[in-house]
């Protein structure tokens, strides 16, 4: 690289030049030649006090910065540095912004430098980092960043980074850098210029191809691994049987092997359990190796019978921990080859052809092309094309449905089938020995007629708590008006130019015979009339709602209210109003299907088959929603339960409408239990006061007599956990929830500083975690603390875990998702707050549901339903805190109700033996000091 790049990074009072905050540290490296050639650092007097929380994150205070230059005093050397060279940072807009308000402010020019933004080439180069934050990045990289959030330290490693990235583009093939300039002229920095010398430079010399990618249809792919067969002797397939036997072979592959006897156990009943072909029930407690505890003996049995076993988990995270952490293990530990594969849902994967027939479309939209430049980056890294290996941005998502693979598809040449992920992803799975898969797959599966799992007769279901919640998803419906609007922006009248308007110019370049054909400009008004349609629709449903909701006082962000076929006028205006929508848009859809299969008996070309694919995507995804509205209203089923949920406070309409049966055991039963010869359901938390009779009942597996393991945690909870209620907090039913709110506020505030945070919060409302946040920060108490609250703190899940782990005084207040699946080991951790019994609200449409068919059986709802339900949420939030037998912590529990109500026993000996204590504030904070 000929070009001169200044790497530069600035500390700042705060992050709005608006609002007059400076620059408190400014840094620069300079690379020439491809090298670093030199650095400068300098602090500089802002003239203003630093806030507490920049003096944090920095480690840079009022006194450092004190006898410190004014900016205009380094300046001049900034400017020179800055001569003919490219302005590089990461998030260069903020860098920007910040120097030249304060050189203007010097009496400087504008600064007129091309920029490079190494979070823009980030996103390129690591399509699939887990996060673009440059500490993440480093670690990624292997770079030695031991000063985060210090201006010389993230410019050096900034530099460092820009390098590897360099280095990266270099060695990709040619084809792929040549896409890749064409394609960058479109992006915010001016990364064009930067790639159009690499080109150069890589034009140089003959290419050699690395020998594990290939040139395919113009495309630079990964090729496909072929697995061999192993030649092994038969008697390595033999199960290890006794403890002597398991310790050779797990010992010499686990780095810090411990024999757990537990993880023993439940490897035994696994193994029995497909070997006698019956179905099993295991509770494995945390740290008994629950995931090596089904793969091993899983992989025997499939080596020795050469048959496969199907291995299902709900959560994405648990796939990729299998993937990444235990079958490497496995594979290393096993005296054999072990084939197994991964399937997804068909949407899961890329369609090729797709992909390179929208290259050709010269879309100006930045989304999609920074999609496109990421695509081509990772398709020389992906063996499998799944989406989920990729940070893509909601826009990127959006273009991804342009060219998912999907049954809709008139390109279909031949060329490309051969390269099809997902048909690829099927064919391993069929000469596969484990098959790994999800919950909501594998309940497709069972019901649908044409079967593509491949054929197996086991199957081990992790997570099995929610595999019930994951069938009742599947068989039920979802109409959502946000992707009603979407699927209708899609298609667009005639003056919008959507899908619609480019099936009219294929219909018009075809010079089709239109007699048979209803005029374009009838089928546009349609289109006008069935929009508004859905907003008649979704206003008579929200309306419907509203008035159910308000008769029940609801003061929450989001409401759902079950809707009954009753004999009153705002339940008839909602059937009339779903058969008009229904009817409108089916007789759209015949319409536009009638013009698609003229059109296709023409000879068109890609870009015209590709148009009429994304029209078809979307017609079908229209007709899904039509058939849910038919089920939920026209012809609904007796044991369905349908319910509308509204957002309060939206003028629009967020409005989705939910069906779901009222329960699932009899398919589970008749297409699962029946039809295989063993399943094997395993988790955490199965049991409620130690019996299984709960989950049996909610599967459907009483009848089949299964074997049933309940397998202890090898931790000492005794010595690792303490858990206190306070006895000085009102009981939860007695008071409103704001003085509630107020009660907890003030014990969170002075447990923070006790603990000096490492505390997760598990709330069961968000109405109440905002509030709770809302209150703590307006009290000024914990300025110091980093509050991170899901739903008010951006970012997903995985990244609110990675920011607490970050921060040393942390505080996290999670609800529903972070009851569970949430793992921070280690010091991170210490106090884990659980602020109130997590029953479901008895006014939650499938819980009212079910709890009227209790009732009418005769039982009680409260002690067969609701109680069973919150413990086996309450163990998932216990569970938490104890992730390895190092951990130690504390637990506080708000609700009294644990100890003052009878059936708080239940929740007590459904946990592991824990000391517990009431007591007051002053002794609780007292009790937290010492004992941490």
């Amino acid at each position: 690289m000929k070009n001169k790049f200044v790497i530069v990074d600035l500390e700042t009072t705060g992050n709005s030049v608006k609002k007059g905050d400076k620059i408190i540290q400014f840094a620069a490296v300079v690379i020439e030649q491809g090298r670093i050639v030199d650095t400068y650092s300098s602090l500089v007097n802002p003239e203003k006090k630093i806030p507490l929380f920049i003096e944090g994150l920095t480690k840079i205070d009022d006194h450092m910065v004190k006898e410190a230059p004014l900016f205009s005093e380094i300046a001049p050397t900034i400017l020179s540095m800055l001569e003919g060279a490219y302005f590089v940072a990461h998030n260069v807009f903020f860098d920007l912004t910040f120097l030249q308000d304060e050189l203007i402010a010097a009496g400087y020019k504008d600064l007129s430098v091309p920029i490079i933004d190494t979070v823009e080439m980030a996103r390129v180069v690591f399509p699939t980092a887990d996060s673009y934050q440059l500490n993440e990045l480093a670690i990624q990289e292997g770079l030695n960043h031991n000063r985060p959030h210090q201006a010389d330290s993230d410019a050096y490693v900034t530099a460092q980074l820009f390098l590897k990235m360099v280095e990266k583009l270099m060695v990709l093939p040619e084809k792929t850098l040549q896409m890749l300039t064409t394609l960058s002229t479109r992006l915010k920095s001016d990364i064009h210029s930067l790639f159009a010398e690499l080109l150069t430079i890589k034009n140089r010399t003959i290419e050699q191809l690395p020998n594990d990618l290939e040139i395919f249809n113009g495309l630079a792919l990964k090729k496909e691994a072929y697995l061999q067969d192993g030649d092994e002797d038969r008697n390595s397939f033999l199960y290890p049987d006794n403890e002597e036997e398991k310790d050779a072979l797990l010992k010499p592959t686990l780095p810090s092997f411990e024999r757990r006897l537990g993880q023993y156990e439940m490897m035994d009943e696994v193994y029995d359990a497909l070997q006698h072909s019956h179905h099993a029930v295991i509770e494995a407690g945390t740290g008994v190796g629950k995931s090596l505890a089904y793969l091993i003996p899983a992989a025997f049995y499939a080596k020795q019978t050469e048959k496969p076993v199907m291995i299902s988990t709900y959560t994405t995270l648990l796939q990729e921990q299998l993937l990444n952490k235990e079958i490497p293990l496995l594979e290393k530990m096993l005296p054999f080859l072990i084939n197994i594969a991964l399937i997804k849902g068909r949407n899961h994967y890329i369609n090729l052809e797709k992909f390179v027939q929208t290259l050709k479309n010269d879309d100006l939209n930045y989304d999609t092309t920074l999609t496109k430049m990421q695509i081509l980056v990772w398709l020389t890294m992906t063996k499998t094309g799944d989406v989920d290996e990729l940070n893509l941005s909601s826009g990127g998502e959006i273009y991804w449905n342009k060219i998912k693979n999907d049954e809709t598809n008139y390109l279909r040449n031949k060329a490309w089938l051969s390269r099809d992920y997902y048909l690829l992803a099927r064919k391993r799975a069929k000469s596969a020995n484990i098959i790994i898969t999800n919950h909501s797959l594998l309940v497709t599966d069972l019901s649908s007629e044409q079967s593509f799992l491949p054929e197996y007769e086991e199957a081990i279901i992790d997570e099995a708590h929610q595999f019930v919640k994951a069938a009742g998803k599947h068989f039920g419906f979802k109409v959502d008006y946000i992707l009603l609007k979407l699927l209708f922006g899609r298609l667009g009248t005639y003056e919008q130019k959507q899908l619609f308007y480019q099936l009219e110019q294929i219909v018009n370049e075809v010079d089709l015979k239109k007699k048979d054909l209803i005029h374009s400009f009838e089928i546009n008004e349609m289109i006008t009339d069935a929009v508004f349609e859905v907003e008649q629709f979704f206003s008579t449903a929200r309306a419907y709602a509203l008035k159910g909701v308000s008769s029940q006082k609801s003061n929450m962000k989001k409401a759902a209210f079950r809707f009954k076929s009753e004999n009153n006028r705002e339940s008839s205006a909602l059937l009339i109003e779903a058969e008009r929508f229904y009817n409108m848009i089916k007789e759209l859809i015949s319409n536009l299907r009638s013009r698609i299969n003229l059109v296709m008996q023409h000879q068109l070309s890609a870009a015209q088959k590709l148009v009429l694919t994304e029209l078809e995507t979307t017609l079908n995804d229209l007709e899904k929603i039509i058939n849910a509205v038919d089920r939920l209203f026209i012809h609904p089923a007796c044991d369905f339960v349908t319910w509308i949920e509204i957002d309060m406070r939206a003028k629009d309409h967020k409005t989705i409408i939910y069906g779901e049966p009222l329960n699932v055991s009899n398919v589970l039963k008749d297409h699962l239990f029946t039809d295989k010869k063993s399943v094997i359901l395993t988790s955490a938390t199965l049991t409620v006061n130690n019996s299984f009779k709960y989950i049996l009942n909610e599967l459907g597996l009483t009848s089949f007599n299964p074997s049933l393991k309940q397998i202890a945690s090898p931790f000492n909870y005794d010595k690792q956990v303490q858990l206190i209620i306070p006895e000085d907090l009102p009981e939860i039913n007695t008071v409103n929830t704001d003085e509630y709110v107020s009660a907890i506020t003030e014990y969170i505030i002075s447990i923070a500083e006790a603990t000096q945070g490492r505390m997760l919060i598990l709330f069961t409302s968000h109405e109440m975690l905002k509030n709770t946040h809302e209150l703590i920060k307006e009290s000024g108490f914990l300025e110091d603390f980093v509050l991170i609250a899901q739903g008010i703190t951006s970012g997903s899940r995985i990244r609110l875990m990675r920011n607490f782990r970050r921060f040393e005084k942390a505080i996290l207040f999670g609800t529903s998702s972070f009851w569970e699946g949430v793992d921070i080991p280690g010091e991170d951790l210490s106090c884990l707050v659980i602020v109130r019994l997590p029953f479901s609200s008895p006014n939650e449409p499938l819980t009212e549901a079910k709890s009227e068919q209790i009732e009418r059986e005769g039982g009680s709802p409260f002690y067969k339903l609701s109680i069973p339900e919150a413990v086996l949420r309450f163990k998932q939030g216990f569970g938490r805190l104890i992730r390895n037998e190092t951990d130690r912590g504390i637990i506080i529990v708000f609700d009294r109700r644990l100890i003052t109500k009878r059936y708080g026993k239940t929740f007590l000996q459904s946990i592991p033996s824990v000391p517990i204590t009431t007591k007051k504030m002053k002794e609780t904070i007292s009790f937290i000091q010492k004992w941490l």
